[in-house]
């Protein structure tokens, strides 16, 4: 792998070029699937290939392959150097990027049971185990299991001299009951929606999230939906769980601080941002008691946004994004960094593989556990506590939105009272933060893992990683997604 970047880098050192670097890529995937008592999706995958960025004549140029011989890693270096000429006729103005410095390093995310050790048949029957859970409580009419891994190597080279080699392992898992009766649908879902939790571990993850043990009682929820009430609709003190928290900071921070949607690169898909550079500084994105972290940094916790560099070679970094409920950051890159003022990138540039040329990504985008014990979050005379996301929604700005969630349950003085359906809550992003009036302490904090970020053209699937405890907003307009 490192002779392999080292000869794209020798292919493109000519005249005219500024700078390049490039990235041998090695992955290593399984996914495992059950439905109904029967393996729904079994399968494995392996990819390998290099992708070669280089700088010149004043703009960027960028070709992919999987053919590593010599002849293959020369003619995708001459179609980046073709590109980049090519560009000039469109460009406004000559790239310039953020000095940077030189870095050598090794890196392998910390795993415990690597999850390629791991025989298929031994995750199958994990599956099975959850599924014939599901099934045995009466009225689950679908059972769903699934089970992730990954093993990404990346050597990254640069011309200013940087060599870094990177491992990185993922595992996820999770499982879902459906229920139907009269018409409708209702479903529950552990550890959290869309396929459960994925965090850099190895398959010690599915070990610690006991699956097998909690499905009884997912089951029973799904079913005793259909007999719970009506979400009411009105405006109401909102209780978010941490992984509904997650989806919400996804969408209405970690999106909105990409700088490049707010330069005006990401506008062909998913939109722009209502973060004008003229905020920063000056916003009240949220109530004094939010503060918001971008951190890739291995000590922030074993995030799909975590690494030791990024795609640029930058090291990993923390950035303040709101600081007492005042925006105070971006999502940078060493092209745009000085677009804010910044002397450095902080590090946020990702690409999905070899063929793809890094963007802005979302890291660890973290809501900072809060001063507050649990108990402190539910005293409200009357509250909703929403749990697991359902549905999104979410304007190209990034600021007006609508959440439909799993389950919820009436609160009245701290107390859970009754079992809610069909729950929902909309808002405006800037509201909606400066509503929160608690959030729990670190000992309710978890670091979610959110695998399908989608971004680009073509398009860039990436896990990101988002930080969260409970916490209550006040006054939320509740209810009118699924009223009756």
């Amino acid at each position: 792998m490192k002779d392999l970047a080292l000869e794209a880098l020798d292919a493109v050192s000519r005249g005219g070029v500024t700078y390049a670097d490039a990235r041998a890529v090695e992955i290593r995937s399984r996914e495992i699937t059950t439905k109904n008592g029967k393996a729904g999706h079994v399968s494995a995958g392996e990819s390998v290939g290099i992708g070669i960025r280089v700088l010149a004549y004043g703009g960027w140029g960028f070709a992919a392959t999987d053919d590593l011989s010599r002849q293959g890693i020369h003619a995708a270096a001459a179609l980046a150097l073709e590109i980049a000429q090519a560009g000039t006729a469109a460009r406004k103005q000559a790239v310039a990027l953020a000095p940077e410095e030189k870095h050598e390093a090794v890196w392998v995310s910390p795993v415990a049971i690597d999850p390629f050790s791991v025989p298929v048949d031994r995750c199958l029957g994990v599956l099975l185990a959850v599924d014939e859970e599901l099934r045995r409580t009466a009225g689950v009419n679908l059972a769903e299991t699934s089970m992730h891994a990954e093993r990404r190597r990346q050597v990254f080279a640069s011309t200013i001299g940087s060599l870094i080699d990177q491992t990185r392992y993922l595992t996820g898992a999770g499982f879902s009951a459906l229920s139907f009766r009269d018409g409708e649908i209702q479903k529950r879902s552990y550890p959290n929606s869309f396929g459960g939790q994925y965090q850099l571990k190895g398959y010690e993850l599915v070990e610690e999230l006991r699956l097998v043990e909690n499905a009884p009682r997912i089951a029973e929820e799904a079913v005793a939906l259909h007999s719970a009430p009506q979400c009411p609709e009105g405006a109401f003190d909102l209780i978010l769980d941490s992984s509904q928290l997650a989806l919400q900071i996804h969408e209405s921070i970690g999106h909105p601080i990409e700088l490049d949607r707010v330069l005006g690169s990401e506008a062909n898909y998913a939109g722009m941002s209502f973060l004008t550079l003229d905020q920063l500084g000056r916003l009240r994105y949220g109530s004094p008691v939010v503060n918001v972290v971008c951190d890739a940094r291995p000590e922030h916790g074993p995030g799909l946004g975590t690494f030791l560099f990024d795609d640029e070679g930058v090291p990993a970094q923390s950035t303040a994004i709101i600081q007492e409920g005042r925006f105070t950051g971006y999502m940078t890159s060493r092209e745009t960094a000085e677009a804010v003022g910044d002397a450095r990138s902080n590090g946020c540039m990702r690409a999905d593989g070899w063929s793809r040329l890094p963007l802005i990504r979302m890291t660890n985008v973290s809501l900072v556990p809060g001063p507050h014990s649990l108990e402190e979050v539910f005293d409200t005379p009357r509250g909703i506590y929403m749990e697991t996301n359902r549905s999104w929604s979410i304007d190209d700005k990034r600021y007006n939105f609508q959440f439909g969630c799993e389950i919820a349950w009436e609160i009245r003085h701290g107390k859970r009272v009754r079992m809610l359906k069909n729950p929902s809550y909309s808002g405006i992003t800037t509201e909606f933060w400066n509503a929160c009036q608690a959030i729990a302490g670190r000992e309710h904090w978890t670091l979610w893992g959110v695998p399908n970020c989608g971004k680009g053209q073509p398009e860039q699937v990436m896990g990101t990683g988002h930080g969260a405890s409970p916490a209550r907003f006040g006054g939320i307009k509740i209810g009118s997604a699924y009223a009756g």
